[in-house]
């Protein structure tokens, strides 16, 4: 997938309130909209679903989806659409550092596979677990 030298677009889709929210958070985080365009699947069945992410992708101009589940019915529409175009990058367990990193560093200087690979690496090295401490109350 070359980089157009243009700022990348994305779709975000997930249930519910799940794209609007991440996405309202990236934009006060970072300063820049018009990067994602949300999609829910409140009230869709497959079809339905996969006919909106159509035309989400072709009027934002995106190349890329960003789901909530892996098994998820935004992921399996997802799936379907890149499966008839090999251009399409699906990414699935969006987190908000992940997509941070997509907006952030989303000016087309470098490939998109490195980008998306690089955005994956941000979400999952976000992650920690702080556990309780061993004289805590409870179990």
């Amino acid at each position: 997938m070359p980089s157009s030298g243009a700022t990348r677009r994305a779709i975000v889709a997930g249930h519910a309130g799940f794209a609007a929210g991440l996405i309202s958070a990236v934009e006060k985080v970072s300063g820049r909209s018009g990067v994602f365009r949300g999609l829910t699947n409140d009230g869709c069945d497959a079809a339905t679903l996969e006919t909106a992410l159509r035309a989400a992708l072709a009027e934002h101009g995106a190349r890329v989806v960003f789901t909530d589940l892996p098994a998820g019915s935004c992921t399996v529409a997802a799936r379907r659409i890149a499966h008839g175009d090999p251009d399409l990058a699906v990414v699935t367990g969006a987190t908000l550092p992940m997509l941070l990193d997509f907006a952030l560093g989303s000016d087309g200087s470098v490939d998109l596979r490195a980008a998306l690979a690089r955005a994956a690496t941000r979400g999952r090295d976000a992650i920690t677990v702080t556990p309780p401490r061993e004289d805590a109350c409870g179990d």
